[in-house]
């Protein structure tokens, strides 16, 4: 291998096998037809005839750009709009909450920033891994294989929510353990208790989620999203309002707005709308499960740190947008097209982060009142608004490379990044920055913001070394390995 180039980085999955194996098929041709590139955004291949021509000058690049700017924006749109929607469920909920009590808008912060955040990244991550199994196996044409991968991560997820459900219980006992104020611990953990049956729907929604994402079936969630979130603005200021059940009334309908999201997305599932996608319920989902836990610990480890309130859901969205576009062109054999796409991703999330950024800087002596009628806490959020403008241009980019490394398969690797980055540089940093130089929440923060530049800066150097080609040659391999069949030849795209 040419120096620059790099295994794929799922490789850790496979170390059993051969790694020189043959390819057959498509995959044969391709890397018949490939030249030496050069590890740069726009090196010159000779892959499949339906990928993009070699970008030679400056018409090429805008008509390309263009292009690809289309196709990104069908997914990303509707992601992102299904990302706002299904955030806003705990935002608005945090709302109702402000305005029953502070020890309610207390108890639900501790347990959505603490407790469902940790478990929604977590699900949401593992839920992730199928971005790169479905997406890679829809590109190339095995579309059987996309019902098998989904019923695999449902098994894990459900398996993962067995495990979260013992940290709800016990969330009191955890809270007073680490110096939380009993009043706070005890409100905490009772609503913890209450959703509980949100864990299991997470289980459901991510995997469901991913298999429609890898075939472009977007409309269909952003549609069911917009539905339950004016059915849950609705009926949370009827039940914890007008009603007066509190806490207990935000438990009911968050945990109801998700079930219903689960069973919509999944009655689309089976209702014959996927096609060979969906053939059926298959013991098949058993198989292979501590490899795909593996990757979808990866995926866990390298996403659960990245969701940084409603405007990141813009970059949440184009993470699943880039993902899809990125595995289904390499999956098809189309080199240059992923790493255009990637290219187009990279410049629309820095932008609409910058934008996010601007806004909240300029309204950050308004937007605060929104969510609480503390003086104190608004001139809190006021101050620390600089912070989050900074921080939300940062974690707009990093989404998107993210998604990139999703949609090639590399998981693993990133995942060891992202821990170095956060858990070695970023947190310990913070902590130096707020105690030692008594910064601080303040220095937490730019301990945090250090740590996201680094895992960015590695991330944007390992794709910038990356020879697509090379990427594209091993997804038909990867996909015969995980149970497709590599004599099918792809769908027309």
């Amino acid at each position: 291998m040419e120096k620059g180039n790099k295994q794929p980085l799922l490789s850790s999955l496979e170390r059993d096998e051969d790694k020189q194996h043959s390819l057959s098929g498509r995959v044969i041709a391709i890397a018949a037809t490939t030249t030496t590139t050069t590890s740069s955004f726009f090196a010159t291949y000779k892959a499949d005839s339906n990928d993009i021509p070699p970008i030679t000058g400056v018409r090429d690049f805008f008509r390309e750009f263009y292009n690809e700017f289309k196709k990104l924006w069908f997914l990303a749109g509707p992601a992102i709009f299904t990302s706002i929607c299904q955030y806003l469920l705990s935002g608005i909920t945090q709302l109702f909450c402000g305005h029953i009590s502070t020890i309610a808008q207390a108890a639900y912060s501790v347990e959505d920033y603490a407790l469902g955040l940790l478990s929604y990244g977590a699900m949401l991550g593992m839920g992730s891994a199928l971005e790169t199994l479905c997406g890679q196996a829809y590109g190339a044409g095995q579309i059987n294989m996309l019902g098998i991968y989904m019923q695999r991560s449902m098994v894990i997820l459900h398996m993962t929510a067995l495990i979260f459900m013992f940290v709800y219980i016990f969330a009191e006992q955890i809270l007073n353990l680490i110096g939380q104020s009993p009043e706070i611990s005890k409100a905490t953990g009772k609503f913890s208790i209450w959703m509980i049956p949100q864990l299991f729907a997470f289980a459901g929604v991510f995997p469901v989620s991913k298999f429609l994402q890898a075939q472009s079936k977007i409309m269909v969630m952003m549609v069911i999203s917009a539905v339950v979130l004016v059915l849950h603005t609705l009926f949370s200021w009827l039940l914890m309002l007008k009603l007066g059940w509190g806490l207990v009334g935000a438990a009911v309908v968050l945990n109801a707005s998700w079930w219903i999201i689960e069973i919509s997305q999944f009655l689309y599932v089976v209702s014959g709308t996927c096609g060979r996608a969906w053939s059926g319920f298959s013991w098949r989902a058993f198989q292979n499960l501590w490899g795909f836990i593996r990757l979808s610990l990866a995926s866990a480890l390298m996403l659960c740190m990245n969701i940084l309130g409603c405007a990141v859901m813009v970059a949440v969205g184009l993470n699943a947008a880039i993902s899809v576009r990125v595995s289904n062109e390499l999956g098809a054999g189309h080199p240059r097209s992923a790493q255009f796409s990637l290219f187009v991703a990279v410049i629309s999330g820095f932008l609409m982060g910058l934008v996010f950024s601007l806004i909240l800087f300029f309204k950050r002596d308004q937007y605060p009142s929104l969510f609480s009628k503390d003086k104190q806490v608004r001139e809190l959020v006021s101050a620390l608004t600089p912070l989050l403008a900074i921080s939300l241009t940062t974690d707009s980019i990093q989404p998107v490379l993210s998604g990139v490394a999703i949609g090639a398969g590399w998981q693993s690797v990133v995942a060891y990044v992202n821990i170095a980055c956060y858990y070695i540089l970023g947190i310990p940093l913070g902590l130096i920055l707020a105690y030692k130089f008594d910064m601080g929440i303040k220095g937490i923060w730019w301990g945090m913001i250090s740590g996201t530049v680094v895992q960015t800066c590695v991330i944007f150097w390992m794709i910038y070394k990356t020879n697509w080609n090379n990427e594209a040659s091993i997804v038909e391999e990867r996909i015969r390995r995980w149970g497709g069949d590599t004599d099918t030849a792809p769908d027309p795209q």
